[in-house]
């Protein structure tokens, strides 16, 4: 069975001597003490240690079953869940009006991370019920917010998003669930959604789904898109579950991975559903769990590259076989641990770096949506905003990639079911699809967010990732390291930038075809900028008293390792993004 090892200390690095939180100017970020952030880290680890990550295996080998409409979760899962809602974690960011703690959504993403690596499937129950929270209290009315934004934020009940549907994925326009007024101000709601994740569970009392449906003579399109909470069971005068409401769990999906999370097709038979804000404005309202959903898959997908890094590095500590190049390096016994090889190394370090450059990219954007929220920041805002595919599209596929990495390296172990890897991987590859294939991720980053308000966003990202060259371009030696690599990765995006400026009115597809390298590009730039900030903190605390020197060496040269072998990549994605989409576009669908 796979153990979990929670990755404070690095967590703290980022926090501390990264983002330096206590004195970032954002409301909220003054009590975020080493010491503090240090005792919610070491709580939440020992929780994803020992509870979260020993039913990780069990949840994948036992999964939900689906009996005369009742959903069963894995052996321990309930248990597990009560423990994390006595823990107050469900609502560790949540409003205080509401029975939350109140903590930044950053403080939050660090718990998720180590929620998600010890077990993602599980954690997907509570994670969706943070995201129905958010879209309650930013749509709801009064009465609404009143009602289930409490019992959300306990975890008494839990949350759905509902979207998809038999005929429809990604183009939500042509949802066919329909809603219909009733007298009461109510509606009726009937359709049928698919791949609802804790769309029938047996963890809380009650379960509110948040539903996409059209009311009569509503716009074609997405335009005509409405939404409503519709409840498990309908809250009575005191808000305890009350009458079944008509929506019941039709099927549960056999998937490749998370099956520890009850993935339904959930039936909608004149439910009585209640609107959550105007009427035809459910897309823009559902777009708050979307979004959040999004920064939270990103999560999911590093998480899972950490996880599986962290036991391909303890079986290549212990797996003895050949000797290193050069002389043995265990004479005392048969062979030499197969981390001292170089193609071993290799692997590793591209593991490792990736993990530790995408930890320090979600918690900077983390940073952003609460310096947006709690300072009403509108450059932060729409930064983030930029960021999101990004780190929903970027950090997955890289995740999943870290994931099958960390497989390789245990050989013919990895490829069976004892050692948990597998698992792993199975369970990553998910992320790279929901919530919004990473292509689309990609086609929205390009075909929307670069543009938007006159390129303001990409433009304030360039300035940043300049302005940090500029600010530190004096010390030769972190320049020759750091810097010029990354300068000449943003020169790569630059050009990419201004090759899409240029092609996309005469030749869109151009810019379409590119749109997945832009994604990899800008991802390995963040990247880049990231491991130069941690390089930044890292000598300054080697030129201090710091006594984890260990630790802060290690982090130099994971940075130089990928500044000098993953950043260059900037350069084959421009490459492949100035070719233009004629190649791509030249087969006619026939001709495949």
């Amino acid at each position: 069975m796979a153990s979990y090892t929670p990755p404070i200390r690095d967590m703290q690095f980022v926090l501390h001597e990264v983002l330096a939180v206590e004195t970032a100017g954002i409301p909220g970020y003054e009590d975020l003490e080493r010491d503090f952030t240090g005792a919610v880290l070491e709580e939440a680890g020992k929780i994803s240690a020992e509870v979260l990550a020993p039913l990780n295996a069990v949840g994948d080998a036992q999964g939900c079953t689906l009996a005369n409409g009742v959903v069963t979760t894995p052996e321990g899962f309930r248990d597990a869940y009560a423990r994390i809602c006595e823990g107050g974690w469900i609502g560790l960011d949540a409003d205080p009006d509401y029975g939350g703690q109140g903590m930044p959504y950053l403080l939050g993403t660090a718990v998720g991370e180590m929620f998600v690596s010890a077990n993602m499937a599980f954690n997907m129950y509570h994670g969706l019920t943070h995201g129905a929270y958010s879209t309650i209290r930013a749509h709801g009315s009064p009465e609404q917010k009143d009602m289930y934004l409490p019992r959300l934020v306990s975890g008494e009940w839990s949350g759905t998003m509902n979207l998809t549907e038999p005929q429809c994925g990604t183009d939500l326009g042509l949802i066919r669930t329909k809603a219909e007024p009733q007298e009461d101000g109510s509606y009726h709601v009937t359709g049928q959604k698919i791949w609802i994740s804790g769309g029938e569970h047996d963890l809380t009392a009650n379960i509110i789904h948040l539903v996409l449906a059209r009311t009569p003579g509503a716009p074609e399109g997405t335009k005509g898109i409405s939404l409503f909470i519709v409840p498990k069971f309908l809250p009575d005068a005191d808000g305890n579950p009350g009458t079944r409401n008509g929506v019941t769990c039709g099927g549960l999906e056999h998937k490749m991975g998370i099956h520890g999370n009850a993935t339904c097709v959930m039936h909608y038979d004149g439910a009585t559903g209640f609107l959550v804000g105007k009427e035809h404005a459910g897309l823009r309202a559902m777009f708050t769990m979307m979004n959040e959903a999004r920064i939270g898959v990103g999560l999911q997908g590093y998480a899972m590259g950490a996880a599986a890094h962290q036991q391909a590095l303890a079986f290549a500590r212990e797996r003895l076989q050949g000797r290193a190049h050069g002389g043995a390096q265990a004479p005392d016994k048969p062979a030499d641990p197969i981390i001292v090889h170089a193609d071993v190394r290799r692997n590793l370090m591209a593991q490792k770096a990736f993990v530790e450059g995408a930890r320090a990219f979600a918690f900077w954007g983390a940073s952003l949506i609460d310096r947006a929220a709690r300072a009403d920041d509108a450059e932060a805002e729409a930064l983030i905003s930029l960021l999101t595919p990004v780190i929903k599209g970027f950090l997955t596929d890289k995740g999943f990639e870290t994931a099958v990495a960390a497989q390789q390296t245990f050989g013919g172990s990895g490829y069976v079911r004892e050692w948990g890897i597998e698992q792993m991987v199975r369970d990553a590859r998910i992320a790279m699809i929901y919530e919004g294939t990473n292509g689309i991720q990609a086609l929205d980053l390009v075909g929307r967010k670069l543009g938007q308000d006159g390129g303001k966003a990409v433009r304030a990202f360039f300035t940043t990732v300049a302005a940090f060259i500029e600010e530190n371009r004096d010390d030769a030696e972190f320049a020759r390291d750091f810097l010029d690599p990354l300068e000449a990765a943003l020169a790569d995006m630059q050009a990419a930038s201004g090759y899409f400026l240029k092609q996309a009115a005469k030749h869109p597809q151009d810019a379409l075809a590119g749109a997945y390298d832009f994604m990899h590009l800008f991802g390995h730039v963040a990247l880049g900028l990231m491991w130069s900030r941690m390089a930044k903190a890292a000598r300054a605390g080697l030129a201090g008293t710091a006594q984890d020197r260990d630790f802060l060496e290690a982090k130099l040269a994971t940075g130089r390792f990928y500044m000098a072998r993953e950043l260059p990549a900037t350069a084959f994605f421009r490459a492949r993004i100035e070719a233009g989409g004629a190649s791509v576009m030249a087969l006619a669908p026939d001709a495949f």
